[in-house]
């Protein structure tokens, strides 16, 4: 009975991977570890190949480059470079070895890392949230004032935590942050909503919390009266958004950072501006809200040009 011609060719892909790995750790003093690295990424490579008809030794240049590109999506920056030296070292042996007359690898290079998109609020799941606690209670009502500065400021949890009550300027609608890369000091506008909560807060709830401590902070535990926590902050934040109802997989340290910014752009705010709201550095680390302010684009195109 013939064999069948895939098993055949994933037999002699496998040859040559095992030949590579074993000449690699012999000879040129590989570590086990790596070799077996080597020899992980060199099986995915040639199970892609033999998906799409071809052996290890045929491969083209487009081939390293679309498979170097799909496993940009879902590895790690380590593995993706890993991957790309197995392919090398890969394609220099053979071509050394004159199995092949061109290395397709010769000119590889990285392809860009896909950012994942940030996990998203609708603004109906963000007024859930901000209603979910008690503010009958001091920590209630400290926890909605920090819920809606958060969403009015894409304040980072770390920002929030450190911020004074001297950085507060609530008559004048604005919060003074100093945090991102370099800790530069930016100014952020109070909506009215933030801006009466946080009076609440400040004038009827804060002092209970305090309970004779002294702390600048604005964001107080219950516990001691100390600043709140990085963690402590999250873990409230994450309590109330499964009350609310929000899926586990929404969740993360800065839900409402990319809240503020992704609704910012529903509305029509400037992505420089949201870069400067969010303090961002670099107009790059922002441009992966780009894909809010396109759907916004091409959402208002469809509704209003004669063609759309």
């Amino acid at each position: 009975m013939a064999r069948n011609a895939a098993a055949v060719a994933n037999e002699a892909n496998q040859a040559l991977i095992d030949r590579f790995v074993d000449q690699a750790w012999l000879a040129d003093g590989l570590a086990r570890n790596t070799a077996d690295g080597y020899r992980r990424d060199l099986v995915i490579w040639a199970l892609w190949l033999e998906a799409r008809g071809r052996g290890v030794l045929a491969a083209q240049r487009d081939d390293v480059q679309s498979f170097l590109a799909e496993s940009a999506r879902t590895a790690k920056a380590a593995t993706l470079a890993r991957r790309m030296a197995s392919l090398r070292k890969f394609y220099q042996h053979w071509l050394n070895d004159g199995r092949i007359q061109h290395d397709p690898t010769v000119t590889l290079t990285a392809p860009p890392r896909v950012r994942p998109l940030p996990k998203g609020l609708s603004e109906e799941q963000v007024e859930n949230l901000l209603a979910a606690p008690d503010v009958e209670t001091p920590a209630g009502l400290r926890d909605r004032a920090m819920l809606e500065l958060m969403y009015a400021t894409g304040l980072r949890v770390s920002e929030l935590v450190g911020l004074d009550i001297a950085d507060l300027h609530l008559t004048e609608g604005y919060v003074q942050v100093m945090g991102g890369k370099g800790g530069k000091q930016r100014l952020v506008p109070l909506g009215e909503e933030a801006r009466i909560w946080l009076q609440r807060y400040i004038t009827q709830a804060r002092p209970l919390l305090l309970a004779g401590s002294h702390a600048p902070q604005v964001l107080v535990n219950q516990r001691d009266g100390h600043a709140l926590t990085r963690q402590g902050a999250w873990y409230i934040i994450k309590g109330y958004a499964i009350t609310a109802g929000i899926n586990a997989e929404q969740l993360s340290p800065h839900v409402l950072r990319h809240a503020f910014a992704t609704h910012l752009l529903n509305h029509g705010a400037d992505l420089r501006v949201v870069q400067l709201l969010l303090g961002h550095a670099d107009i790059g680390t922002t441009q992966i809200y780009t894909h809010v302010a396109t759907a916004r684009l091409q959402a208002l195109h469809k509704a209003n040009h004669p063609r759309g």
